[in-house]
């Protein structure tokens, strides 16, 4: 298959059609940043990231140990007073899921069989903590 163009947006990106084939791991990358962007209410378009900084930097740099600082604080409320420390482990899962996602190199790119199982474990964590 070969590259489209879309109208101003001029050719598609990363590996899409650069040995005549259509890949996945495009395709798991964006995946990956928009669940950076779920999970912490950014874009990778807002002013703070440049260059020398995106928003998978970003996150990427506050993990493990900093990654209540970079998710949204809405995301960290609990209705019935428990400890919203308890979601870290479940947020960390998350938010690495996302950097793996968007590797810079898609052979380094998470599968996303394992992308689902992951998030489907993590889901039923949450059910059954009662967090979901």
């Amino acid at each position: 298959m070969q590259t489209k163009t879309l109208g101003t947006l001029g050719y598609i990106a990363p590996e899409y059609g650069s040995e005549g084939r259509v890949s996945t791991k495009g395709d798991i990358y964006s995946y990956g940043i928009m669940l950076l962007e779920a999970f912490t209410r950014k874009k990778p378009t807002d002013e703070m990231f440049t260059e020398a900084l995106s928003l998978k930097q970003w996150v990427n740099s506050s993990l493990p140990n900093r990654v209540m600082e970079v998710v949204d604080g809405g995301l960290l409320r609990i209705e019935d007073g428990r400890d919203a420390i308890a979601n870290k482990d479940y947020l960390l899962a998350i938010m690495e899921t996302g950097v793996e996602c968007a590797a810079e190199l898609p052979e380094r790119r998470t599968d996303i069989k394992d992308v689902v199982t992951k998030l489907n474990k993590i889901k039923l964590q949450l059910l059954r903590n009662g967090y979901a």
